[in-house]
């Protein structure tokens, strides 16, 4: 039985749970190939970006369920997921120079990305916007 690296990343109002076996570097997203879930390469390529880094693009098959946001916010969360789990992996060498961790980190994509939409607030139209000015 292959070992499985498991990540779980949240962005914007989007959860991600990621599952990392060692294969040939099939992504699939909910159930559907990475390409056909997510209408702009931008995004696939964003959510790639960890795997790129580290020069596992063909190492593992990774299957990925998603939930809530729009295509950007599930990207971020996949991102953070893969990135999750290419650390477990990577863990016994956490210590070394070149190490998952230290590229990774440099790169920024550690880090969960804590902005997520304000709310709104009464007496307004939108979180800051008002309604507006009539001086008669």
């Amino acid at each position: 039985m292959a070992k499985v690296y498991i990540g779980t990343g949240r962005r914007k109002s989007s959860v991600a749970q990621v599952k990392m076996t060692p294969g040939k570097g099939k992504i699939t997203v909910n159930g559907r190939d990475v390409r056909e879930f997510f209408p702009y390469e931008t995004n696939v390529m964003d959510l790639m970006q960890p795997l790129t880094l580290t020069n596992n693009e063909e190492t593992f098959d990774i299957d990925v369920k998603v939930s809530g946001g729009g295509f950007t916010g599930q990207t971020g969360a996949i991102r953070l997921g893969i990135t999750r789990a290419l650390l477990e992996y990577d863990a016994p060498n956490a210590e070394n120079e070149g190490s998952y961790r230290s590229v990774l980190k440099r790169a920024g994509f550690i880090t969960r990305d804590a902005r997520s939409k304000e709310r709104k607030k009464p007496g307004l139209k939108a979180a800051r916007r008002a309604p507006q000015f009539s001086k008669r």
